[in-house]
């Protein structure tokens, strides 16, 4: 069966990385250094440079691990650290495929020993082919798609080293030649003779690589590919030749320039391209453009350009994903209107498709899906988010608690929930289970809501909760809970400011009944995010005093149920003009109002809408 690189390989030209020494030194990492100790040293440099590689479009990455043998190594006192460095140079590649998603290759660096071969120098071929299969075993192990044996000139040591790899795997190998400006290698050989030479050896592919730029090795690739007997050939150009400006290696190649010849290298037949020395995730950028404008997708039509996912000024990974409705609703001042859904008791969601929808049609464009509220047991949030969201259309604001979920459970959820796009998060600390039917059930509380929103406010930067990458940011619209009424005030408002400066973009209260209450609770200090004002309609006096004596966080003010009670029978009517007033009152106060059905009447909310008209 055919590797997975080989089969892709068939389908379409694949466009890889650029330089690492060259992203190395433009990190501070000094030119003399061992740049593959690293891998051990400092993994998220590295890994850094692979996530620039693969945002900016590359199908395969190349490990680091180009001067990982016994002999280079050695030289740094680090001979006997062959097989964790090349292991490790392996499983960072691997490990930010898997944190951006990307379904590109991971291909194992092998360059020359850095000695010479016997007669001319002291390296038997025995030794040779032993160093080589050491620094093989460690990539192997570390899990690659295939190899690319790169940068020889002698090609004798790279027949070794084609050997050394292919005495343990039938994995892909690619092998890559270093010529000079004269179209020859440094020991003599022309293209020709290389591909000659070349294509005996048990590989799948050849070409050339590094040592100049794209100009000259167009004019090799135009003589290698006669004499390569169908093996794809491979071509990654320096960025030109280097000129040394102050203490600083300079490459004069813009990304333009090698873009047009990796078209031009596709156009004529090359089946690799990508950069050597001095070239960037700018440069590989340019090149997966151009690259896409000349390669027939499958089904015969030229295939579209991807987006470039990273801004060129900016070496820091960003978010692709556009605002949210919620989101764009805030930050242009308009009135927020969004209505709280609570999932079903059993499985069945059609009354609550029918509530939402009856929402929509009175023009509710954004719904609250509570999660566990009470401390009693409801279908989950997420597929409740998902489910009202498909059948309506429905921008979701998904309530989230740390009860539940462990620290581990609470990322993966939410990574999931951005995963489907429900980026709305109002982040909670939740009921305890004892307020509701499971008073022996366990929580968790890893972590409270301040916590929870810097978890959320960590993964917008494109960190986890201990710092390691989750790849592209993620792009979550983080709301946080507030209780004015609380019975201690000067606490709520210390955890409101900091939850706003974890990073909440806006918060939604408990039920209000009176605007007195919100303005005594900002009486000292402004709100420093928006503040969306959650109504509850009352639908009778017995309704009103439940919330106010048994529901944790309503406070119901005495004039207010004292109105209720003198409303007897037209309790209900009452509640709804009481709502109504409010929603008329927030407007031009506050940023929105957050209703709340009870009972499931979702026609009282509807009908509270109406004040809106």
């Amino acid at each position: 069966m055919s590797a997975p690189f080989i089969e892709r390989l068939r389908e379409r030209p694949l466009l890889g990385d650029g330089a690492m020494g060259t992203m190395l030194y433009a990190r501070g990492v000094p030119l003399d250094a061992c740049f593959d100790v690293l891998n051990v040293n400092e993994p998220k440099i590295v890994q850094g440079i692979h996530a620039e590689y693969i945002q900016a479009g590359a199908d395969w990455v190349e490990t680091n691990t180009f001067g990982a043998n016994r002999f280079k190594l050695g030289v740094h006192g680090l001979a006997a650290q062959v097989r964790e460095i090349n292991l490790r140079g392996v499983k960072l590649a691997r490990d930010v495929r898997e944190t951006l998603g990307r379904d590109i290759f991971v291909l194992g660096s092998i360059g020359p020993l850095g000695k010479y071969l016997a007669p001319l120098g002291s390296i038997t071929p025995e030794e040779a082919r032993a160093a080589f299969r050491e620094q093989a075993e460690g990539l192997l192990e570390g899990g690659v798609d295939a190899f690319v044996v790169e940068t020889f000139s002698d090609l004798q040591e790279l027949r070794l080293a084609v050997e050394a790899v292919r005495a343990i795997t039938d994995l892909p190998v690619i092998a890559s030649v270093a010529f000079t400006q004269d179209h020859v290698t440094f020991l003599g050989s022309t293209p020709a003779e290389v591909t000659r030479t070349l294509r005996e050896l048990p590989i799948q592919g050849l070409g050339a690589n590094c040592s100049v730029g794209s100009s000259t090795l167009y004019e090799v690739l135009e003589q290698m590919l006669p004499e390569a007997g169908g093996l794809p050939v491979s071509i990654q150009p320096n960025a030109g030749l280097p000129s040394r400006i102050g203490e600083r290696l300079i490459y004069v190649s813009s990304p333009a320039y090698m873009a047009e010849y990796a078209a031009r290298m596709i156009g004529a037949g090359a089946r690799l391209v990508g950069g050597c020395c001095g070239t960037t995730a700018d440069h590989i950028r340019a090149m997966r453009e151009a690259v896409d404008r000349h390669v027939p997708s499958r089904d015969g039509r030229t295939a579209a350009p991807r987006r470039a996912r990273v801004e060129r000024e900016a070496p820091a990974l960003i978010t692709t994903a556009a605002p949210t409705l919620l989101q764009r609703r805030l930050e242009a001042g308009e009135f927020l209107v969004t209505v709280e859904l609570d999932p079903p008791r059993g499985h069945n969601i059609e009354k609550l498709v029918q509530g939402a929808k009856l929402l929509k049609e009175r023009g509710v464009e954004i719904v609250d899906i509570n999660d566990g509220s009470l401390g009693r047991v409801r279908m989950s949030v997420l597929p409740t988010a998902i489910l009202v969201r498909e059948a309506t259309g429905l921008d979701i604001n998904m309530h989230f608690t740390c009860r539940d979920r462990n620290l581990m459970g609470i990322q993966a959820d939410v990574l999931g929930a951005h995963a489907l796009d429900i980026r709305n998060i109002l982040a909670m600390t939740g009921d305890p289970p004892r307020g509701g039917d499971y008073v022996n059930a366990t929580a968790v509380f890893d972590v409270d809501a301040i916590g929870l929103i810097r978890i959320l406010t960590e993964m917008n930067e494109g960190r986890d909760a201990t710092g390691n990458s989750v790849g592209e940011p993620t792009a979550f619209c983080v709301g946080a809970a507030l209780d004015p009424a609380a019975a201690d005030p000067s606490r709520e408002m210390e955890r409101f400011l900091a939850k706003a400066e974890a990073g909440a973009r806006w918060c939604q209260t408990q039920p209000i009944y009176d605007l007195e209450v919100l303005e005594r609770f900002f009486a000292r200090t402004r709100p420093p995010i928006p503040v969306v004002v959650g109504l509850l309609p009352l639908h009778s006096s017995r309704h009103a005093e439940f919330l106010h004596n048994e529901v944790p966080g309503i406070t119901i003010p005495d004039a207010v149920r004292g109105r209720m009670r003198e409303a007897g029978e037209r309790g209900l009517r009452v509640g709804i003009e009481t709502a109504q007033e409010l929603v008329r009152h927030l407007r031009g106060r506050y940023a929105g109002a957050y209703l709340m059905p009870s009972f499931g009447r979702f026609e009282v909310v509807a009908e509270v809408l109406d004040a809106l008209q």
